[in-house]
């Protein structure tokens, strides 16, 4: 097995990684790997019946599709990655626990006793601090997982908690764990890093033929391709979300808007606008205007920049209507 200590804490690269290893490469490989705040929503997830987007865009927080299953996650700079990427022999897919057992053991070393729990999880006193997911590619099998260690909670918190906006889908939902961070167990402060560290020395002698490989410029080089290409765009991070309804309503000075709208790959297909406001002209203009477009802030106020929103609803600012959305 070959371990790849990934210093890079760009989540849409992390990713990327991850993929280009699994699908490009045939060796066994073990990464730590770590990501400046960010949400890794799941494969099968509506990004934004998962995310606090008014938080997200303040706190410039990243948000980017995972190729796993499983619901929504936070990571930052406290909270550690690692991916086993093996040839599949029969057994090691949904076979989640195995998988485990290096954790549970590394952890053991420190005094921390860590069970395995439920489909996917690890807890240290009934209190999460590891989810995992998995995906098959061809003959080979991708297991990752976080470690909450010293991660911000609050920020954790904020990130992943939408406001209560109705969406109607059949998406994964994620299931909200009480959580806790690893460092808060330990009988001896360490940092983050030397937590990683700990990691990597007990794979290193529990892996028979393991070995350290720093990542080459040419596999660089291919996993920024992987990156521009899809895990930093729009269309994989939102646009991949299934199909859904989604509520909206607001209260203004001018009135009151119900908004609804039927979303396909994240592209406004249908909407409907009602509300006691008052205008001039009939807001089925703005309904036209705003099929086809993708379900995106920016790409709304685009889409409407050039109308005069007060002849379609009097006393309430573009800013107010947009933010329905």
């Amino acid at each position: 097995m070959k371990y790849i200590d990934n210093s890079n804490i760009d989540p849409y690269f992390n990713l990327a990684a991850e993929e280009y290893f699994l699908r490009h490469k045939n060796d066994e490989y073990f990464i730590l790997w770590r990501d400046e705040p960010c949400v890794i929503v799941g494969k099968n997830q509506n990004t934004l019946s998962e995310i606090d987007m008014d938080y997200i865009e303040t706190n410039n927080v990243k948000v980017v599709r995972r190729q796993t299953g499983g619901g929504a996650v936070f990571h930052d700079l406290g909270n550690l990655n690692y991916t086993f990427i093996v040839k599949d022999d029969g057994k090691s897919f949904n076979d989640f626990e195995r998988f485990c057992k290096p954790i549970i053991g590394v952890l053991k070393t420190l005094g921390v006793k860590a069970e395995f729990s439920g489909r996917n999880d690890l807890l240290i006193d009934g209190k999460k601090i590891s989810g995992t997911a998995q995906c098959k590619y061809k003959n080979r099998v991708m297991h990752h997982g976080t470690l909450l260690f010293s991660s911000d909670i609050v920020n954790l918190s904020g990130a992943l908690k939408p406001k209560k906006i109705k969406f109607q889908d059949k998406a994964v939902k994620s299931v909200i764990s009480r959580i806790t961070n690893i460092s808060e167990h330990l009988d001896s402060k360490i940092d983050v890093l030397a937590f990683k560290n700990k990691i990597f020395d007990y794979i290193l002698k529990s892996e028979k033929d393991a070995e350290v490989m720093p990542l080459t410029q040419d596999e660089i080089d291919e996993i920024e391709k992987i990156k521009k290409s899809k895990y930093e765009t729009w269309a994989w991070n939102f646009g991949s979300s299934p199909k859904y309804d989604f509520y909206n309503e607001g209260k203004f000075t001018g009135g009151t808007i119900e908004l609804t709208l039927k979303v396909e790959k994240g592209i406004i297909t249908d909407i409907k606008i009602f509300g006691d406001f008052f205008g001039v002209k009939d807001v089925k203009e703005i309904e036209d205007l705003l099929k086809g477009t993708e379900h995106k802030k920016e790409e709304i106020k685009n889409a409407i920049n050039n109308v005069n929103i007060y002849e379609y609803f009097a006393r309430i600012t573009m800013e107010e209507f947009i933010s329905l959305f």
